[in-house]
């Protein structure tokens, strides 16, 4: 086998590193049937050599999206042990760092059902929680239940695609432009990551990979079709050609919904090409566009999720179905003296009309094979036009991040080293309207309510050090330093009398954070089979400017006494892989937050909140199976389980008086204690049914608090899907292969919440707090999930 190995060849790397991972006997078995795609959560077990840190089993098309797989490797071979460059160790920095509790998900996971949005698939990694957000795509992302309490987009943890960080400077993050048919891989790291990442990244990170073109190798075309008038046409195409390497994904996406009032179009297009210019430089470049528009329905109370769940019979307000959600509007656009008018969603025309453009580059230069220089700049442009309920928010987000850093392999005191360095800077200034929307349908638009013009910057630096201290244990340890500076003038419109008579009112706020991040990891491989891993790291996440400038009751004014929030993050884990059909992964973590920025709702439906805990405690348990038990069949389970609550924490609640009430020991609202997402499927490898296969999953959301009060519960819920696929390769000059399926979700027709944001708690005049059966009837929260559907799909890839 050495001699074999010694022999130069574009495909000999991945058979040696097979070999050399699992053994020939093992090889021999994957010959016959596919190894099962790589779902852990830290590096695997590596060969003692003194040239090679710890690798970790991974998915082929983890690999630089600049060079891609040997042609022979497929998507769930596991890689190869390899001498790393100093390019490679630079990209795991965004896959799966060394000492970081992370999970992959694979393309193979989701290749086979409908990926409509990132809540089809990233529910396959355990820690991760998905809620419905005010458009098709637009979910809520929660990493250790960190956005579990925002009431839309996606905070508390920084997204990439392709390494290019699509999460703006003011830490928002939306995933309206992930169709998750353009991915390879989705890495999911968890835990308290700001040393890595920077401002925000408390709750951790994900990277989205698009699949380089050389895999693609061609075009693919597909299609998905379904229940509520869903189509979804997209397109992939990629090559390799000399030094070239592209892909380009594009999808158009449609449907009417299945809640009155959320049909949506959608279209995005993703691009990635690398140039190998010279043996030493590369160059990336990236873009990004999505065209968003979508009608919304307006968010029920739990009252009215459960009288009309899919807001049936909602035309008008004056004839409106019982559990209706509607909105009050100035008659006048500006204020009550012309009278209001109530209407419904689809009365008023509510909804969202928004573009995101992200272009970025990247140049990559090797000095030698142990250290790579890597330049980075990302320019994104948010645009938004969105009446949500009673005012519309119209605006344009431009941002610019640049990024430069050192990576170095080698040895110090004879001891293996992968050192990182690097520093940053990243700014948004944008000038955004809140306006008032009147009666007349189709969005009519009143006067101006409110103007902020903000700017946000963060700069600093970032240093890391991994150091294998002999063969079986590899220590890390790095730490950021960041400043942010957050600029804003909230300018507050108030109209007097029938002709409006104008008033302002002027904010200002100018806060300077200054924050320190450090982590240490240590991993240590017992042998083959088994790696425990342990971790302390840090994070931090500082307030938005629109955070500074709005009360308790709603309405504008002065809230920049809000500090940086922090934790402080204990993770303990193993991961057992005894052979190539079964992988086990357990973590336990215990987060230590100080001053954490909750958002809360307010009076004013539509409007929150911000402010500061003191004191609370994330603790909780992460599980992963993988295991191929039979020849054809397959069990996969991600399991969570959460504990977060208050430790310090007194709450006002203001009724013409102010009322405190003590909520420590409270869980904190918006956290599912347990959520299951549990997988066996069979598929058939050989004979005349070769490509057939199929799956049950099944889905499990506990319920959980609403209110800081727990007074009040959100529904849990347990959903089935089943799903029928079948995958063949095409004898043809033209053809490759083709894939088809049927996927019923929601078998049982299961009505459930799929977003419940937090209620604010309120009071009698005597200073009680209403009971559950008072909140019940507090709008603004609850959007029911999707009935029984149909899906099925067709994919076909041309040569």
């Amino acid at each position: 086998m050495s001699r074999i190995c010694a022999i130069g060849s574009a495909s000999l790397p991945v058979l040696c590193g097979l070999l050399s991972a699992v053994g020939s006997d093992a090889l021999a078995q994957s010959a016959q049937e596919a190894l099962p795609p790589v779902t852990v959560e830290a590096p695997q077990t590596a060969r003692p050599r003194a040239t090679n840190r710890p690798s970790r089993p991974r998915s082929a098309s983890a690999g630089r999206a600049a060079r891609p797989v040997a042609p022979n490797a497929t998507d769930s071979a596991p890689a190869q042990n390899r001498t790393l460059t100093a390019a490679a160790a630079r990209d795991d920095l965004n896959q799966a760092p060394t000492g970081q509790t992370a999970t992959t998900i694979n393309r193979s996971q989701f290749d086979n059902r409908p990926a409509f949005s990132v809540g089809d698939v990233l529910r396959d990694s355990p820690g991760i929680s998905v809620k419905q957000g005010n458009g098709p795509r637009d979910f809520g992302i929660s990493i250790r239940g960190s956005n579990a309490r925002n009431g839309f987009g996606i905070r508390n943890l920084v997204i990439f695609d392709d390494g290019f960080p699509v999460t703006q400077p003011d830490g928002l993050s939306r995933s309206d432009l992930i169709d998750p048919h353009a991915y390879g891989a989705i890495d999911v790291i968890r835990g308290p990551s700001s040393a890595l990442y920077g401002n925000y990244a408390t709750g951790g990170a994900l990277n989205f990979r698009t699949r380089p073109g050389g895999t693609i190798d061609g075009v693919e075309y597909g299609v998905d079709g379904g229940s509520y008038g869903y189509l979804n046409n997209y397109l992939a195409a990629g090559k390799k050609v000399g030094n070239f390497e592209g892909s380009l994904f594009a999808s158009d996406v449609r449907g009417d919904g299945y809640i009155g009032n959320s049909w949506f179009n959608t279209q995005t297009v993703n691009f990635l090409g690398t140039l190998q210019a010279t043996p030493d430089d590369r160059f990336t470049v990236k873009v990004i566009n999505n065209d968003l528009s979508t009608r919304l329905p307006i968010r029920q109370s739990l009252n009215q999720y459960y009288l009309n769940p899919f807001q049936q019979g909602c035309a008008t307000g004056a004839t409106a179905a019982p559990g209706c959600g509607t909105v009050r509007l100035f008659n006048n656009g500006f204020n009550a003296t012309a009278g209001t008018d109530v209407e419904t969603a689809v009365q008023a025309g509510l909804g969202r009309n928004d573009r995101r453009t992200i272009v970025g580059g990247r140049w990559e230069h090797d000095f030698d094979n142990t250290m790579t220089w890597r330049n980075q700049f990302v320019f994104d442009d948010r645009n938004i036009s969105q009446p949500t309920g009673t005012t519309s928010a119209i605006g344009d987000f431009p941002s610019y991040n640049y990024m430069s850093d050192l990576t170095k392999r080698g040895e110090i005191l004879g001891l293996e080293s992968t050192t990182f360095f690097g520093a940053f800077y990243n700014t948004l200034t944008a000038s955004s309207d809140t306006r008032n929307v009147m009666p007349g349908g189709n969005a009519t638009l009143g006067r101006l309510s409110s103007n902020l013009f903000s700017e946000t910057t963060n700069y600093g630096v970032r240093a890391r050090e991994e150091l294998r201290l002999t063969t079986s244990l590899t220590a890390v340890a790095g730490v950021g330093w960041e400043t942010t500076v957050l600029k804003g003038i909230n300018t507050a419109y108030a109209y007097a009398g029938p002709t409006g008579i104008t008033t302002t009112t002027f904010t200002t706020a100018d806060r300077q954070f200054q924050n320190a991040a450090p982590e240490l990891a240590l991993l240590y491989n017992l042998n083959n089979e088994w790696l425990f891993r342990g971790r302390v790291a840090t994070g931090y996440g500082t307030p938005q400017v629109s955070n500074l400038f709005v009360l308790p009751t709603g309405l504008s004014g002065n809230n920049t006494q809000l500090q940086t929030q922090k934790n402080l993050g204990y993770d303990l884990g193993f991961d057992w892989t005894p052979n190539n059909t079964l992988r086990l992964s357990a973590t336990g973590f215990y987060e230590f937050f100080r001053n954490e920025i909750v958002s809360q709702a307010t009076p004013v439906a539509g409007t929150s909140y911000s402010f500061n805990a003191p004191r609370s405690e994330h603790r909780g348990i992460e599980l992963a199976a993988d295991w191929k038990f039979y020849p054809g069949w397959r069990f996969m389970a991600a399991y969570t389980y959460l504990d977060e609550v208050y430790t310090e924490y007194v709450e006002n609640i203001t009724n013409g008086a102010v009322f405190s009430f003590n909520r420590a020991g409270n869980k904190i609202p918006g956290i599912s204690p347990n959520e299951l997402t549990a997988r066996v499927g069979y598929d058939e490898f050989a004979g005349p049914l070769a490509g057939l296969g199929g799956f049950v999953e099944v889905q499990w959301k506990d319920s959980f608090y609403m209110d800081n009060a727990n007074l009040l519960k959100a529904p849990g819920y347990e959903l089935v899907n089943v799903n029928v696929h079948y995958k063949t390769d095409l004898v043809s000059d033209t053809f490759r292969s083709l894939n088809l399926f049927l996927e019923v979700r929601n078998v049982f027709d299961r009505t459930y919440v799929a977003s419940a944001n937090n209620i604010a708690n309120t009071v009698t005049g005597a200073g009680l707090q209403n009971p559950a059966s008072v909140l019940a009837n507090t709008t603004g929260s609850i959007y029911a999930g999707s009935p029984r559907t149909f899906v099925a799909g067709m994919k076909v890839a041309f040569k």
